[in-house]
């Protein structure tokens, strides 16, 4: 079965960075576009950032823009989210989802996996 598990969050001081990864198994990997996405407490889930399925190509969110970026090693299934200048709004659990879709739009209903998600706190 498809499994996607991410690790790397924590507790960081705003302005600092971290580095989140997720491990897939179960699916040729190399097929599937991945994205990286969030849900903060009482909000919905949102997209981060997005990455083809060769790494040609990245997409990200304008709130994020400049300060995270994805990164795959199809040697490894795996992708990555190294983020940068933290900042307490991006609290939230972050989810990595697989899609065997393709083209720049990654909306969670388009996504056909899953992981469990990694929190990630960013004190002020």
């Amino acid at each position: 079965q498809v499994q996607l598990v991410e690790s790397g969050g924590g507790l960081v001081q705003a302005g600092g960075s971290l580095r989140l990864s997720c491990a897939a198994s179960g699916l040729t990997f190399s097929t599937y576009r991945m994205g990286w996405f969030r849900q903060a407490p009482g909000k919905e889930r949102e997209f981060v950032a997005g990455i083809s399925r060769s790494g040609g190509s990245t997409y990200y969110a304008d709130s994020v823009k400049g300060r995270i970026t994805i990164s795959r090693d199809n040697a490894k299934n795996t992708v990555y989210l190294q983020m940068n200048s933290l900042k307490p709004e991006d609290t939230a659990v972050y989810y990595c989802a697989a899609d065997y879709g393709i083209g720049g739009r990654y909306h969670p209903q388009d996504m056909d996996y899953w992981g469990k998600g990694t929190l990630v706190t960013v004190s002020s």
